[in-house]
C-alpha cells in the first residue's frame, strides 16, 4: 500500500496532507527517511515514525486506559471468582493483556493492550517507565525529612527501593496526601515504602503511567488511547 494512503488511514490527515509530510522529510520507514512519493509499505510490519513519533498502522492493535476501582483484581481471570479487570472490558472482542498490576485495595490507571511488544516493553524494568500515584497516609505529621528519606531509598525485605519524587499535596492533622513518582514495579512497593518510614497508606490511586494520565476517567470505565497518546507511549519505550 502506498505510504501516503497508509498515513491517511492512520489519521494523519488527507492523502494530500500526508504527501506533504513525506515530501518535507517528516516521515521515516523502518529507520530510513522517506521523501519520495509512491513508496509502498506493509501496514502489518512497517515501523513508521512521523517527526519522531511512532504511528500505529495495524488497525487490529488496541491499547486502553482503564480506571480500576477498589475490590477489582488486576488479572484477566480469578479462580476465586472475584471481580477482575476482564469483567470491566468484557464488551471488547480483542484478547487484551493488562500491563502492570494494582492491588485489590488500590485504584487508578491500568493499561490493557493486545500489542505484545508494547506490553513487554512497558513491563520490562530496563525501560524505566515512571508511574505516578496519589497517596493518602496516616501516622502523624509528614515532614520534609520523610520525603527525602523515601527519595534517598529505604531498605525492604526484598532489597532497597527509592522514589523519584515526593510532593505533599494536602495535609490535615494526622493525614497527609502526597503525589509520588517511582519506576519500581515490585509487589505493593508504594505501601511497603511508606510503612518503612512509619506512614501507613490509607488510600492509593495511580494517576499516570509514563505519558498517559488517568484524567477524569470514571472508576470502572475505559477509553481507547488516541493516536498522539499511543505514539508518546511507544516513544517512551523506544518503539
Amino acid at each position: 500500500m502506498r505510504l501516503q494512503k497508509v498515513l491517511a488511514q492512520a489519521g494523519l490527515g488527507s492523502r494530500r496532507k500526508c504527501e506533504e509530510l513525506i515530501a518535507e522529510g517528516h516521515v521515516e520507514v523502518d529507520g530510513v527517511l522517506v521523501t519520495e512519493l509512491g513508496v509502498r509499505v506493509d501496514p502489518a510490519s512497517a515501523v513508521v515514525h512521523v517527526d519522531g513519533m511512532r504511528i500505529q498502522l495495524d488497525a487490529s492493535k488496541l491499547t486502553l486506559a482503564l480506571n480500576k476501582p477498589l475490590g477489582v483484581v488486576s488479572t484477566m481471570s480469578d479462580p476465586d471468582g472475584r471481580p477482575t479487570v476482564a469483567d470491566l472490558v468484557k464488551d471488547r472482542p480483542e484478547r487484551l493483556f493488562h500491563v502492570g498490576r494494582l492491588d485489590t485495595d488500590s485504584e487508578g490507571l491500568l493499561l490493557l493492550t493486545n500489542d505484545g511488544e508494547l506490553a513487554n516493553r512497558l513491563s520490562h524494568p530496563s525501560y524505566e517507565v515512571p508511574k505516578t500515584y496519589l497517596v493518602t497516609v496516616t501516622g502523624g505529621e509528614f515532614h520534609p525529612r520523610h520525603g527525602k528519606q523515601l527519595v534517598a531509598g529505604v531498605e525492604l525485605e526484598d532489597g532497597p527501593a527509592r522514589m523519584d519524587k515526593v510532593r505533599v499535596v494536602d495535609a490535615v492533622p494526622g493525614t497527609t496526601m502526597l503525589e509520588v513518582v517511582l519506576h519500581e514495579g515490585r509487589n505493593r512497593i508504594v505501601r511497603r515504602m511508606f510503612d518503612a518510614v512509619g506512614f501507613p497508606v490509607e488510600r492509593l490511586v495511580r494517576t499516570r503511567i509514563g505519558p498517559i494520565a488517568l484524567g477524569d476517567l470514571r472508576a470502572g470505565r475505559s477509553r481507547v488511547l488516541g493516536r498522539t497518546e499511543l505514539g508518546t507511549l511507544m516513544r517512551a519505550v523506544q518503539m
